[in-house]
This record gives C-alpha cells, sequence and structure tokens, in this order.
C-alpha cells in the first residue's frame, strides 16, 4: 500500500465577509478534493487536545499519530531539529522572529516577510553582538529563526506573534520565571536592529523593517518513537518549513527538499507534487505540506487563500490523484488541514477541521458533493482524539 498525505495548512475557515459569508472551502474550485470526498470518507477531527495552544506543531504531530500530549515539548525543539542543532537534554529553545514593532504594538509578525538572505545577515550581527558559549543564534528561513539558551532555567508563558497582529505588545510579553532574561534579549535587539545597514534599506524602500526579535515557542529537546517502529512503514516529508521538517526527522522519515518551495503564496505547487510521485515508489508514506494558507489566513487575505487553496488542490492532489490511480499498487490519499486560521481572526483556532480520504479497501461515507467544512460536519464521521485518524488511515 502507497498512502500520500497532503496539508494545507491553516486552511479550514468560518464563514466571512470578504467571500459573502462563505469560507475558502466553499468558494474555490476544488474537484481534485471533492472528488476525494465524495469517493472516499468526509468527516471532522479534532487535531488540537483540550488545553493545548492550536498550532502546526500540534496539530501536524495528531495528523501524524502522535498524542502531543504526551510527545509535545515546543515548537522551538521540532524546528532545531530540522536545522540539525545538537541541544542537549537541558538546553532551552527558543523560537526567534525577526519582527515590526511600532508604537509598541505589533505591526508585522514577519518584518514584511523578509527575505532569508537579509535575515541571516541580521541573525549572524545578532550572534556577534549577543552571542556566547550559553548563548546561541540560528538563522533559518525567512523571519523564522532560532535561540538556544544554555545552564539557565525557564517556566514561562510566551505569546506567538502572529496572534497579537495589531495589538500593543505589553501584555503579551515573555511572563513567568526567568522571563525578564527573555524581555532584556527582546530589548536589546531593538538598538541594534534599528541602526543595521539591512533595515536602513528596506526603510528607504517603504518596507517593514525587522525591528526587534519575539521569543516564543519555547521548549526542550523531544523524544518521538519512530514511525517505522510504529507501522513498519517508511515515510518522507515534502515542505519549506523548519516545523515540518523536524517533525519529520524526529519520526525518522526523509525530508525532501524541493526548489522553489518557499512557505509562501510562491511556492512551487507543481515541484512538490512531482517530488512526492517520485518518493511514493521508494517510500511507503509521502507527506505533502503546503504554508502559502496559512500564511494567507494570517494577512487576512481572503484573494489568496483562495487562491492557494486552488493551487493545492489543482497542482498538488491532482497530479498525486492521477498518479496513484495509474500505479498497479493499493493506495490511499489524506486531505486535511491541520488547523483553522480563520480570515477575520488572523490567528489559529483549535476548532475541529474537515478532512477526506479514499482508496484501496476504504467504504465510502454518506454521498458528499464537496469537501467543506459544512459538509464534513454532516457526512456523520468525527475523530474525537486526533492522533487515532493516522490508525484509521493506515489499518481500517
Amino acid at each position: 500500500m502507497k498512502y500520500a498525505i497532503v496539508i494545507p495548512d491553516g486552511a479550514a475557515d468560518r464563514p466571512c465577509d470578504a467571500l459573502g459569508g462563505r469560507t475558502p472551502f466553499e468558494v474555490a474550485r476544488l474537484p481534485n478534493m471533492d472528488y476525494v470526498a465524495t469517493e472516499g470518507r468526509l468527516g471532522t477531527v479534532q487535531t488540537i487536545p483540550a488545553g493545548m495552544a492550536p498550532g502546526s506543531d500540534v496539530a501536524i504531530l495528531s495528523l501524524l499519530g502522535y498524542d502531543p500530549a504526551r510527545s509535545y515539548t515546543g515548537r522551538a525543539p521540532l524546528e532545531a531539529a530540522a536545522r540539525g542543532i545538537e541541544a542537549r537534554p537541558d538546553d532551552w529553545i527558543f523560537r526567534c522572529n525577526l519582527v515590526t514593532v511600532a508604537d509598541e504594538h505589533m505591526l508585522d509578525y514577519s518584518a514584511g516577510h523578509i527575505s532569508t538572505h537579509e535575515a541571516e545577515v541580521l541573525v549572524r550581527a545578532l550572534e556577534e553582538q549577543f552571542g556566547s558559549d550559553t548563548l546561541r543564534f540560528y538563522p533559518g528561513v525567512g523571519y523564522r529563526h532560532l535561540l538556544v539558551i544554555r545552564g539557565e532555567s525557564f517556566k514561562v508563558r510566551t505569546t506567538p506573534p502572529h496572534d497579537i497582529m495589531n495589538r500593543a505588545i505589553k501584555k503579551h510579553l515573555p511572563k513567568g520565571k526567568n522571563s525578564a532574561r527573555l524581555r532584556q534579549l527582546m530589548d536589546a535587539s531593538r538598538d541594534l536592529l534599528a541602526a543595521h545597514p539591512v533595515n536602513q534599506v528596506r526603510r528607504d524602500l517603504g518596507e517593514n523593517p525587522a525591528s526587534q526579535i519575539w521569543l516564543w515557542g519555547e521548549g526542550q529537546k523531544p523524544a518521538l518513537t519512530p514511525f517505522r517502529e510504529r507501522w513498519g512503514l517508511t515515510g518522507a516529508a515534502i515542505t519549506a518549513v523548519d516545523l515540518v521538517r523536524g517533525i519529520a526527522r524526529l519520526i525518522g522519515w526523509d525530508v525532501i527538499e524541493v526548489e522553489g518551495a518557499t512557505g509562501y503564496y510562491d511556492t512551487n505547487y507543481a515541484g512538490k507534487a512531482q517530488a512526492a510521485i517520485k518518493a511514493l515508489k521508494t517510500h511507503d508514506v509521502v507527506l505533502v505540506h503546503v504554508e502559502a494558507t496559512d500564511e494567507a489566513g494570517h494577512n487576512g487575505d481572503a484573494r489568496e487563500k483562495v487562491r492557494a487553496l486552488e493551487a493545492v488542490d489543482r497542482e498538488v492532489v491532482g497530479p498525486l490523484l492521477k498518479a496513484l490511480e495509474a500505479t498497479e499498487q493499493p493506495w490511499r490519499i489524506l486531505v486535511a488541514p491541520d488547523h483553522e486560521t480563520p480570515l477575520e481572526a488572523r490567528t489559529h483556532d483549535s476548532k475541529p477541521v474537515p478532512f477526506a480520504m479514499m482508496g484501496d479497501a476504504l467504504e465510502p461515507g454518506r454521498r458528499q458533493r464537496a469537501m467543506t467544512e459544512a459538509a464534513a460536519r454532516k457526512a456523520g464521521m468525527h475523530v474525537a482524539v486526533g492522533h487515532e485518524l493516522m490508525e484509521y488511515f493506515l489499518t481500517r
């Protein structure tokens, strides 16, 4: 059996005014996802356990069959694994965003979606200024970076910057044990970044500067049982996001890099599909993760969210279905957002999300004509414990 999984990140939504009281799934032309929903099983899945924050880290662990309540230690450690950062069990790892704060309000969680090249120059400057044997900055992709602190203890509450767009930051600064250390670093980054030539050029061009760092997503190194040990299956992941790369590596999957995969609207959808089709020849399970739908949700951009969802359907799900149906081997495909990123809220939500799956030995459910949130709720299949969906997909 060959298994394909497609995750359009944050694609689930609620009816919104910008789309005439409909959701992106209801507006977008999605013939391939609709086909999977009609010919297979459609339903909803609760990817975020009660009491846990609704992030892709928790949700994707659930979708891949891991109980976040047992296996989740924080977002940043997952991203550290993606970059091959060797962390000790007692090290604390933090996500380190480059953000734009103006008048003490979170103006932009991504510093204008700063380029990886510009961001790397800035993070190197931070490392040169503040780095030491016990404090290290690691550059990543775009606005997403990491900080590792050794020899200190933390018990803090932090806030993702994309959750507080256009809000005053004061109430959302780190709180708890040793949080003053984090606030001091965030404040100290302001002067260095303000005077840096990269930001001077960005301001001259009318682009949002990276005015400071924002620390969040803290945690320590996790231990995940290898996927092959649990299911007897090999796997590979195709993504532009370190979070998903990290989860894949921690469960023993290969990570396949695709040229032009950006994690934004301009990502190489077709290249991801072709890489997945090729990977299915040598792996049992292949995951294609697309971040563009989530970014559009955070930006409150209804037009781009619909366009991104249509691109996933046309350029990823369609080619995968065609390749699977042409193979002589049995196969299954699963399409599921990891969580909601509602356009009007511009942040994540923990409500159940729709999923559709079809393939060999999967009995069709109640006949549905479309993969939408409303249709999924009416389909009669609800997986209340998110990590149990993988068992159903692989074995039932």
